[in-house]
C-alpha cells in the first residue's frame, strides 16, 4: 500500500522516519537522503508516493518526472539509496550513498 504526500507535514513526518532510521542503521546514506529529498521536491511533476504497512511508512518513494516513474530504495546490501525504473524490481539507474557529491545528485535530478 502507498501514502500520497499531500502535505508539508505528511513529507516531515517520512523524512523523520527516514533520517532516524539511517541515523540508527544506515549512516552511509544519512546525509545524501536530505539533497536527494530537495531533487524529488524540486523535479516531481506528479503525486510522491511512500510504501506504507500497518500505517507506518517505509524507505521506498515512488515519483513521477515528465512521465518517467522513479522508485528511491535503500538497498540494505549495497549501503546505497537506489533510484530504480518503475518499481522496486525495477533496474538500478542510480546509486547515492554520503560519498556521493552533491553536484552528482544536482545533475542527476536535472536529467531526468
Amino acid at each position: 500500500m502507498a501514502t500520497t504526500i499531500e502535505s508539508i507535514g505528511i513529507l516531515q513526518a517520512y523524512l523523520k522516519g527516514v533520517l532516524d532510521r539511517a541515523n540508527h542503521h544506515a549512516q552511509d546514506v544519512n546525509s545524501i537522503a536530505l539533497a536527494i529529498a530537495g531533487g524529488i521536491i524540486w523535479r516531481s511533476t506528479n503525486q510522491i508516493k511512500v510504501l506504507s504497512r500497518q500505517g507506518d511508512m517505509k524507505n521506498v518513494l515512488w515519483v513521477e518526472v515528465n512521465q518517467t516513474r522513479l522508485c528511491f530504495v535503500y538497498d540494505h546490501l549495497g549501503g546505497n539509496i537506489d533510484v530504480r525504473e518503475s518499481s522496486i524490481q525495477g533496474k538500478t539507474i542510480k546509486s547515492f550513498n554520503n560519498k556521493t557529491p552533491l553536484e552528482e545528485v544536482k545533475t542527476f535530478f536535472e536529467s531526468i
